[in-house]
C-alpha cells in the first residue's frame, strides 16, 4: 500500500513516528494508502529549517520571488491532469470539480506574482521640519496554515502563495483524509525554484495541529474548518501571541424572488447545493422562495433536475456528483436526514437509499430535497455539509431577508431577481460577508478578499486579496531627520511635527 509522508526540507520523508492512518478512496470504501503523522520531533525538523532558510528568502527581492510563482503556475498548469486525478482518488470529487479547485487555487499564484506592487509602503516628504517619514512591510517571519479536507488544492494554495511571496516561510498542515496533492504541490514550489525550507507540509492529526499552535517560532496562522475548530484555533493560537485567521462553518441562503427565472435560479441550486456533494463551505443549503407561488414553482422545477442527476465515482466522466468523503460522514449525512424527516420536514426528494452497482461500499448519499424546512429543525441549523437541499418558505421579501441575517453563520448568500432596487437593497443591508446577486456561489476572485462574517470567521483580515498580504507581513513606520533639521537643544514637550 502507498504511504504518504511529510515534505520537509525540500524532500518526503514519513519522518520519526510510527503512527499512520488509512486514506481511503470513497467510491469504493477501501484503503488506498496510507499517511505518516507526524512526532513532535517531526514538526521541530519544519520548523528548524524554515527559520533557517527565512532569512535568506526574506532578503530576496520581491521581483525575483514573483518570478518562482510564475514558473509554479505553468509547472502546475502542466500537471494539471494528474493533480486532479490524484485529488479526486482521495477526495471523491469528479475531475472537472478538481480541476475547478486547483484553478481557483492558481488564480491566487498569479495574483501573488504582483509582489513587488502588493508589498509597496507609503511615504511623506516634509512631514514636519526636514522630517520624511515612511512604511515598509516586512514578512511575519514562519508561517502555518492548517487546512481542510474538501479543498486539498485551492485552500492551500490560499495561505501559501501570499505568505511566501510576502518573504515568509511556511508550514502547511493539511487533511488527513486526501494528503497527497498538498505533497506535490510542494514538490512543483522546489521545482520552479522554492529554496528548501521555506515550504514545508507536515501531515497530522489534533496533535499536530495544538503543536504548530503553541510553537514560539511560528508567529502567524491561518485556518479553515468547522466552527467549533475555528474558535479553539483563534483563541489558542491568540493566547500564545500570534496573529490568527480562523474561518469556519456556514449555512448559506439563496433568495428566490417571484419574478425570479425560476429554471435558472433551480440550475443555480443544483451546482450551488449538489456540487462536490454539498461539500463546500460555500454551498447553498438553504433556498428561501418568497411566497408559496414561488415555492411551489421551484420545487416543480427541482425534482426532475435532482432525479436526472448523475452520481458515480470520479473515474466516469459522466459524473455530475460523487461520494462524500469518509464513512464517519455519509452516517452523519443520513442522520440528520433521518432527523427531518422525525422533525416534519417534507422530504421532496429521497437520497437515504441510493446504491450504485459495483460500488456497494462506497461512501455515497443521494442528492436530497426538504420542503416547508423551518429554523427550529436540526437540518436547518446545523451544517449538514453534504448532498442535502432544505426548502424554507418566506410570505414576504422582509420575512426571507431574516432567515440569513438571523442565521449564526455569515460565509455567503445570493439573491435570485430581477428588480435592480430589490437586489440593491439586499446587498446593502445583509449582514453576511460574501454576496451574491443572481449568482449562487459568490466565492470572489484573487484580487478581493474572501472571508465571512459572525461564527463564520475568527480574526481581522481575510483570504487573498490585499488582505492576504496585510496578514503575512508587519507594517514598520520610519521617522527620519538629518542633522540640517535638527534644532540645537534638547526637546521635552510631546513632539508635534510642527
Amino acid at each position: 500500500m502507498r504511504t504518504i509522508g511529510h515534505f520537509i526540507d525540500g524532500q518526503e520523508t514519513t519522518g520519526q513516528s510510527s503512527d499512520f492512518q488509512d486514506v481511503f478512496n470513497p467510491a469504493t470504501g477501501e484503503p488506498q494508502a496510507r499517511v505518516a503523522l507526524a512526532a513532535h520531533a517531526d514538526l521541530e525538523v519544519a520548523v528548524a529549517s524554515a527559520v533557517a532558510a527565512q532569512p535568506r528568502w526574506a532578503a530576496t527581492n520581491p521581483q525575483r520571488r514573483a518570478r518562482v510563482f510564475f514558473k509554479y503556475v505553468e509547472l502546475i498548469n502542466r500537471d494539471i491532469d494528474a493533480l486532479a486525478e490524484l485529488l479526486s482518488r482521495e477526495h471523491g470529487k469528479t475531475i472537472e470539480d478538481s480541476k475547478g479547485d486547483i484553478l481557483r487555487g492558481l488564480e491566487v499564484a498569479e495574483f501573488v506574482a504582483g509582489a513587488p506592487h502588493l508589498l509597496k509602503g507609503e511615504f511623506n516628504e516634509g512631514a514636519g521640519p526636514g522630517i520624511d517619514m515612511y512604511s515598509m512591510r516586512q514578512p511575519v517571519g514562519i508561517g502555518a496554515g492548517i487546512t481542510p479536507f474538501n479543498f486539498p488544492a485551492m485552500i492551500p494554495l490560499w495561505m501559501l502563495s501570499p505568505a511566501i511571496a510576502a518573504g515568509n516561510a511556511f508550514i502547511l498542515k493539511p487533511s488527513e483524509r486526501d494528503p497527497s496533492v498538498p505533497v506535490k504541490l510542494a514538490e512543483l514550489a522546489i521545482e520552479a525554484g522554492l529554496p528548501k525550507g521555506i515550504l514545508n507540509v507536515v501531515q497530522g492529526g489534533k496533535e499536530t495541529v495544538d503543536a504548530i499552535l503553541a510553537h514560539e517560532a511560528i508567529g502567524a496562522i491561518s485556518f479553515v474548518g468547522s466552527t467549533p475548530i475555528a474558535r479553539y484555533v483563534y483563541a489558542t493560537a491568540a493566547a500564545n501571541g500570534k496573529r490568527v485567521q480562523a474561518f469556519g462553518g456556514a449555512k448559506n441562503h439563496m433568495i428566490v424572488m417571484p419574478d425570479a427565472d425560476m429554471g435558472k435560479a433551480a440550475d443555480a441550486l443544483m451546482g450551488a447545493g449538489y456540487g462536490s456533494a454539498g461539500e463546500r463551505c460555500m454551498a447553498i443549503s438553504v433556498a428561501v422562495p418568497v411566497g408559496d407561488k414561488t415555492a411551489d414553482l421551484l420545487i416543480e422545477a427541482l425534482k426532475p433536475r435532482i432525479e436526472k442527476l448523475k452520481v458515480g465515482p470520479a473515474t466516469d466522466k459522466a459524473s455530475e456528483m460523487g461520494p462524500v468523503v469518509t464513512k464517519a460522514a455519509k452516517d452523519r449525512i443520513l442522520s440528520l436526514i433521518d432527523k427531518g424527516v422525525a422533525q416534519g420536514a417534507e422530504l421532496a426528494v429521497d437520497g437515504r437509499g441510493f446504491a450504485l452497482q459495483g460500488y456497494e461500499n462506497g461512501f455515497f448519499v443521494g442528492p436530497t430535497l426538504f420542503d416547508r424546512v423551518t429554523p427550529e429543525m436540526d437540518i436547518y441549523k446545523e451544517e449538514i455539509f453534504g448532498p442535502v437541499l432544505c426548502v424554507a418558505r418566506a410570505h414576504t421579501y422582509e420575512d426571507a431577508l431574516e432567515l440569513p441575517m438571523n442565521n449564526p453563520y455569515g460565509n455567503g448568500v445570493a439573491i435570485f431577481t430581477r428588480d435592480g432596487d430589490t437586489a440593491r437593497d439586499f446587498a446593502s443591508r445583509i449582514n453576511i460577508g460574501m454576496v451574491g446577486i443572481n449568482v449562487p456561489v459568490p466565492v470572489p476572485l484573487a484580487y478581493h478578499s474572501f472571508g465571512g462574517w459572525k461564527a463564520s470567521a475568527f480574526g481581522d483580515l481575510n483570504q487573498h486579496g490585499t488582505d492576504s498580504i496585510k496578514f503575512w507581513t508587519r507594517t514598520k513606520t520610519v521617522t527620519s531627520r538629518w542633522p540640517s533639521g535638527i534644532k540645537e537643544g534638547a526637546e521635552f514637550q510631546m513632539p508635534t511635527m510642527a
